[in-house]
């Protein structure tokens, strides 16, 4: 992605607000604006330094993560929230979304996860990761300040894969080889080795482990 974009990191544990910033500054090649510990200096840190996207942890001291997310997309309707979050309560993403956030992700996810919520924001879609889709899509609101073409969409994993790279996630999960696929799906080995290069990219697995952790993710081990 180029450009480099402003981003403020409001996380208050120390650790974890590092962590981010790293991740803000070597893997996107973005640049931290500011590091913000609390609510209430969320407000003063956007002011100052205009942010194009806001990294927010909910559980800050001095005010509700909600609250902040609903008063600073009435300030700075361009300001894109992504909540990076230790709970995975669906209430509370459908909370989240519904006052303004453009993502939401836990804090138990690779850092994978946030970095395509964050390509997926960036592009004008929502996100919600894939660990608690399956409750929080059902309950997703979108806003009207959002109703523009595919401003509304939540992206998830149902979205980025073809039905056939679905069939193909599975079948890998379970062990199969691509050989094996081919028979169960009536398909030729090479177009197999296609949906499985696909299926792999979107998810960004960089091998089988990584697709049997998002087979478990979606549901499709018993």
């Amino acid at each position: 992605m180029t450009g480099c974009i402003g981003v403020i990191v409001v996380e208050d544990h120390e650790l974890l607000a590092d962590g981010l910033c790293r991740l803000v500054e070597r893997d996107l090649g973005w640049r931290v604006l500011a590091r913000v510990a609390n609510g209430i200096e969320v407000y003063r840190a956007c002011h100052v330094h205009r942010p194009a996207v806001m990294l927010l942890d909910l559980g800050l001291p001095g005010m509700d993560g909600i609250d902040v997310i609903r008063q600073c997309v009435q300030r700075w309707p361009d300001l894109r929230i992504l909540v990076n979050s230790a709970s995975d309560d669906s209430e509370r993403a459908r909370q989240a979304l519904d006052a303004g956030a453009r993502a939401f992700v836990l804090k138990s996810s690779p850092s994978r996860t946030l970095i395509h919520a964050v390509y997926q924001v960036m592009r004008g879609h929502r996100f919600v990761d894939p660990a608690i889709f399956g409750n929080a899509l059902k309950m997703v609101r979108a806003p009207h300040a959002l109703r523009t073409p595919h401003a509304h969409d939540v992206e998830t994993p149902e979205q980025w894969l073809t039905l056939r790279e679905r069939q193909v996630l599975k079948l890998v999960a379970e062990g199969q080889r691509n050989r094996d696929i081919a028979q169960v799906l009536s398909i030729s080995v090479k177009t197999v080795e296609t949906h499985r290069l696909n299926m792999m990219r979107k998810l960004d697995a960089h091998n089988v482990a990584d697709v049997v952790n998002w087979a478990h993710r979606l549901g499709m081990m018993m």
